[in-house]
């Protein structure tokens, strides 16, 4: 079981994360299966686009901290490796991507919701970074929040703030698109598919364009993970983690 369901509609795949009972946490097994499955798509030619969701009452709640035993912050910090590289795979796809996020759209649930193409997200969507409360910086993600609300925005979403909802995640640029009543995979669906009817040649060289003018990326993304593993020896950090997993 790798926790990721496919649908396809018509040019469309639906992916998925259907771990409800975790929050669709992403741990190791998750990540395993999403990589697998986008290299899948990515192959098919009867698959012309791609929409990500959850499965339950959220998108994705970031990284599933209870998957490791004791203090094991070498794992997390791998774990954050690969979550990064996932996401930055999303824009070197020739497909596009679409996330529809309903729910929360936490941590790194929220940066691979940001990595997609597209964003529809509902009114009463959750959104929020909460790593910096936690203890740690973000591991991965930072420079496309960058790209996507611009460095102030970027550095009060990272240290924090409250989470907040849809309406404004849409209104600050982190999201494209509000659902505005209609079910959000339906809305998703509908740009999907108009984004399917697009030449794929021509999408994918919009997509290689704008991925080469953020490919320092994957440089920025190992130095917020070595912070990170450098924050995670903190007292605060060890303490989050242990009360996370229900330890004392």
């Amino acid at each position: 079981m790798h926790y990721v369901q496919i649908e396809q509609r018509e040019s469309v795949a639906i992916l998925t994360l259907d771990r409800p009972e975790r929050r669709n946490a992403l741990g190791s097994e998750l990540l395993s299966g999403l990589t697998a499955t986008l290299a899948q798509l990515s192959n098919e030619t009867a698959v012309r686009a791609i929409v990500i969701q959850g499965a339950g009452k959220g998108f994705c709640a970031g990284a599933d901290l209870k998957e490791f035993s004791g203090d094991d912050r070498d794992a997390v910090s791998r774990l954050n490796l690969e979550m990064g590289a996932f996401v930055r795979s999303i824009p070197l796809m020739s497909k596009p991507v679409v996330a529809a996020v309903d729910g929360f759209a936490l941590g790194g649930g929220l940066m691979l919701a940001i990595s997609c193409d597209l964003v529809v997200t509902s009114p009463q969507a959750r959104w929020g970074l909460p790593e910096v409360s936690l203890g740690w910086l973000p591991g991965f993600g930072l420079s496309t929040l960058v790209d996507r609300v611009g460095l102030v925005r970027a550095r009060r979403i990272a240290f924090g703030a409250e989470p907040f909802d849809g309406t404004e995640a849409v209104a600050i640029g982190l999201a494209d698109i509000l659902s505005n009543g209609q079910p959000v995979l339906d809305k998703a669906l509908c740009h999907a598919q108009k984004l399917a009817a697009l030449p794929t040649r021509a999408v994918g060289s919009v997509k290689h364009y704008f991925s080469l003018m953020t490919r320092n990326a994957e440089v920025m993304d190992v130095l917020a993970n070595r912070v990170y593993a450098q924050d995670a020896e903190s007292p605060e950090a060890l303490d989050t983690m242990r009360s996370r997993r229900g330890e004392k």
